[in-house]
């Protein structure tokens, strides 16, 4: 068996504290569960324990979840973080600071369990762990893989991710989407469209509109976004040495 891991629980609010705490210690994965009320307290623990793994409140006085995650951030050897929140918009900053989960509470048994398996899996190859991204489906909150999401739709104050096989909600701003994944190949097509350029399939492009198919399905391009997407083409267009 694989060496388990040392978690640290952070939370404000004790029952919820305490409620993490007993889920975590009947997971065999789980070492040892240190507890800290504040972002004060979660602060020393890091700084004296080895831990490999922080469950963190986001809404917290003083020192925030957030906070704490951005100085985690500048570690030379940072343990993974795994937001814990009933806060459902901090998803796409949590990831954008390379949090490894977001949970929301209540905390589902289940889905405390898939957490730390994902952690087990991080830490055995820490390189090559996909990003992830927290998605909203039938009520609950999952995990999905950004490199599977074919193209985002905007509807509202919501997005909706497509995959091959399912579409997810996330609620964030289309142009916040579009500037945390300019660096993964999402390219802004159209006001309500940004697709992964990986997985375009054809393209149609006339002087004033056009069209690229992702997964199957027809997706306008605007005038404004042809400039883009004609380069894209050119970028990646085969052309006969001389």
């Amino acid at each position: 068996m694989a060496r388990r891991l040392n978690v640290l629980v952070t939370d404000d609010e004790l029952p919820a504290l305490e409620g993490l705490v007993r889920m975590l210690r009947e997971d065999p994965r789980i070492a040892q569960i240190y507890a800290a009320g504040s972002g004060i307290e979660a602060i020393h623990a890091l700084e004296q324990h080895a831990i490999d793994a922080v469950f963190l409140d986001i809404h917290m006085p003083s020192l925030s979840g957030i906070d704490i995650a951005r100085m985690i951030n500048r570690f030379a050897n940072p343990p993974a973080v795994v937001f814990v929140t009933a806060d459902e918009t901090k998803a796409l900053e949590a990831f954008d600071l390379k949090a490894s989960d977001y949970l929301l509470k209540p905390v589902d048994d289940a889905r405390l369990v898939e957490s730390v398996r994902r952690l087990c899996e991080g830490r055995e190859d820490p390189v090559n762990a996909p990003p992830m991204v927290t998605v909203e489906h039938l009520g609950t909150s999952r995990l999905i893989k950004r490199e599977d999401i074919l193209y985002a739709e905007a509807r509202g104050d919501y997005i909706r991710l497509h995959t091959a096989d399912a579409s997810f909600l996330m609620r964030v701003a289309m142009a916040e989407l579009e500037r945390q994944w300019s660096d993964a190949d999402f390219l802004r097509i159209h006001r309500s469209y940004l697709v992964s350029v990986r997985h375009i399939q054809n393209m149609r492009l006339g002087t004033a509109k056009g069209s690229v198919w992702v997964g199957g399905a027809e997706l306008p391009v605007s005038r404004r976004s042809l400039p883009l997407v004609r380069g894209l083409l050119e970028r990646t267009r085969v052309r006969a040495q001389r």
